[in-house]
């Protein structure tokens, strides 16, 4: 007689085994009609799964987290199920949930096309209407080898060979179609109401370069249409925000093959991007950070007492030179951090020192997955490693959380999560070293009363680390800063301080990225604003526009007035219609235009107007700086020393 206890503490008791889906009925028929799966006893099962015992059990709808993610993996089957019967010759082999949605990858003669992504939906949509039941069984790993090597799925096959002997396998089966999955999935296809394929795209089966290529086709799938249409809206918004799109259209940077992922930086492009190490220069300064350089290339010898030849020795550009030593392009700054602390003896009232260092890194990153700026192989990190006592770390730790924050709201991001990740399978140190840095980040977040997630088990090799991930203006998740706290590498490079009773001790290292890479940030950035920057940030903040030939010297006097003034404008004199000049500078999103005519000529003035295309009257030249100085230092820290204005 089953006792199964409901996460409001009520119990119910029934005379026998009993499945789920039956205990939802008990409970009301709404909540069977929405019961997608359940946790009995912590675990993720079907609703048919039988109840045998005492169980503790919470029933999962579309409204928790974990029944979009069985809706999606449900709708993964289904799109493999609809390729199967729209192309028997295509072979399935995985198809897991990501962010937002699915994907599956098959092995068929042909790439699939637009109109094949329309008939394999149009077939889900059927298949979807026809209220398929969902059922699950067990095989042997061996029968389960067997069962697909005799329908012809010899990836499928493949997988399962992977799976240690031993085993049992569990299978899902809708209709006619029978895939290997670990589960749980929808009760019926019926529930599978609002989803959509996206594209197609080539992948690599498991990934490796050297295998055969597969076609991977994406798609979304959420609770109702409603949902559905808000995400595809999000999609197109987010197109017309495509930083590569932008940074064409606003000449900012662009790629070439002669470098695969390394950035040409546009003159537009590069102001951008040192406006943001301006900044983070200036916030750095204020909080007592002092700034170094270390070198690109060296030996091989260090990057093996630090760890990374070992644990990232792949993703390295080497080389050997005629003597053969073995050099390699740091894919990471804190070796050469630790080389410049090991240099003379340092004393506890040194501590806590913040080196920084704007540190240009090289990772090899597989062509296939690079993308604009989001994604490259040479790239600049606003790196700091923070040196202190143990006794410091925990402070030190907040210090740098309230600065991620605050740095954050400067540009705009008011929506930032914590996620903690802790120590990974691969790692260096002792577990009571781990306990230790972890208990530092958590017990910083707790005393600072913000919330955080756990992310068990990705922590670099060296230490836990807290990530920051921003959600920007559609309401995307970008993961940028990263604080590490690390007790490894003091001791792998044998570095030391003098306490106060003369003694050596070991510091604690901070490493602390807060955009991250700088290249990331600043797509992060063109893709949060539609590349229109507020003032402050803007590469070109102001144009000056004549109408005529004969306001040229006026203009010019205009032009070297914001330019004394702090503010990044530019004089357009060509022998153009004024509204086509107004049209080009409007598409290139600069923030104001100041358009000058005889009348503005004659009265010192000039006709301003907005990248919105408001008019905002003429106004003195004086009033016209002041109002643009305003707003220009409205949202910056940076001191007018730097070329910016300060912050009020």
């Amino acid at each position: 007689m089953p006792s199964i206890t409901l996460p409001d503490g009520s119990q119910r008791h029934y005379p026998h085994a009993i499945t789920v889906a039956r205990i939802a009925a008990d409970i009301g028929p709404g909540l069977a009609k929405a019961a997608l799966a359940a946790r009995v006893d912590g675990r993720l099962v079907d609703t048919r799964f039988l109840i045998e015992k005492d169980a503790n059990l919470g029933l999962i709808t579309d409204r928790d987290p974990e029944g979009l993610e069985i809706l999606r993996h449900s709708c993964a089957h289904l799109l493999a199920m609809a390729v199967k019967q729209c192309f028997p010759s295509a072979q399935v082999t995985i198809g897991p949930t990501i962010e937002d949605g699915f994907y599956y990858d098959f092995a068929f003669e042909r790439p699939f096309t637009p109109d094949d992504l329309s008939l394999i939906e149009a077939r889900m949509r059927e298949l979807a209407a026809a209220r398929l039941p969902v059922s699950r069984r067990e095989l042997p790993r061996e029968a389960a080898i067997a069962h697909f090597e005799g329908l012809g799925e010899h990836y499928k096959a493949e997988l399962v060979r992977a799976i240690p002997e031993g085993e049992t396998l569990s299978l899902y089966r809708q209709g006619d179609f029978e895939d290997l999955c670990r589960g749980p999935h929808v009760p019926d296809t019926g529930r599978l109401k609002a989803f959509k394929l996206t594209k197609v795209a080539g992948a690599y089966w498991r990934g490796d370069a050297r295998n055969a290529m597969l076609q991977r086709i994406y798609g979304t799938c959420w609770p109702d249409a409603k949902a559905l249409d808000a995400y595809l809206t999000r999609l197109e918004e987010a197109t017309r925000r495509d930083h590569r799109r932008l940074g064409a259209q606003l000449d900012l940077f662009h790629f070439d093959d002669c470098a695969p992922g390394s950035v040409f930086w546009h003159a537009a492009g590069w102001t951008l991007f040192q406006q943001l190490i301006a900044y983070m220069r200036a916030r750095q300064d204020e909080a007592d950070y002092i700034e170094i350089n270390t070198p690109d290339v060296m030996d091989r010898s260090l990057w093996e007492t630090s760890g990374h030849w070992t644990n990232y020795h792949d993703a390295m550009f080497t080389t050997t030179t005629e003597d053969e030593r073995v050099f390699a392009l740091k894919p990471m700054n804190c070796p050469g951090a630790v080389s410049l602390f090991a240099q003379g003896i340092k004393s506890y009232r040194d501590l806590p020192l913040r080196m920084a260092e704007f540190g240009k890194v090289h990772r090899y990153e597989p062509s296939g997955a690079l993308h604009g700026l989001l994604r490259v192989r040479h790239f600049t990190q606003d790196d700091a490693h923070i040196f202190c006592t143990p006794a410091q770390m925990q402070d030190e730790c907040a210090a740098t959380i309230g600065l991620v924050f605050d740095i954050y709201r400067d540009f705009g991001f008011d929506d930032v999560a914590v996620k903690l990740s802790t120590r990974p399978a691969t790692r260096i140190g002792s577990d009571e070293t781990w306990d230790t840095l972890e208990g530092a980040l958590s017990g910083a977040l707790d005393r600072m009363g913000i919330a955080y997630r756990i992310n068990p088990g990705e922590g670099a090799f060296y230490g836990p680390k807290l990530e920051f991930v921003l959600r920007d203006a559609i309401g995307r998740d970008w993961q940028c800063g990263t604080l590490q706290v690390d007790l490894n590498l003091p001791e792998r490079f044998d570095i030391h301080y003098i306490d106060e009773h003369g003694e050596r001790q070991r510091p604690v290292m901070l490493h602390r990225a807060l955009f991250g890479s700088l290249e990331r940030f600043t797509g992060i950035l063109i893709e949060h604003f539609g590349g229109h920057f507020p003032l402050w940030l803007a590469p070109r903040q102001a144009m000056v526009l004549t109408i005529t030939d004969s306001q040229a010297d006026y203009a010019r006097v205009v032009h070297k007035a914001l330019r004394q003034a702090g503010i990044r404008a530019g004089i357009d004199l060509r022998n153009e219609k004024v509204g086509y000049k107004i049209r080009e500078h409007t598409l290139l999103k600069v923030p104001y235009l100041l358009i000058i005519g005889e009348r503005e000529k004659a009265e010192g003035q000039i006709a301003l107007r907005n990248c919105a295309g408001k008019d905002l009257g003429n106004l003195r030249l004086d009033e016209a700086l002041a109002q643009l100085r305003h707003e220009a230092c409205a949202r910056s820290v940076i001191s007018t020393q730097q070329g910016l204005s300060p912050r009020p």
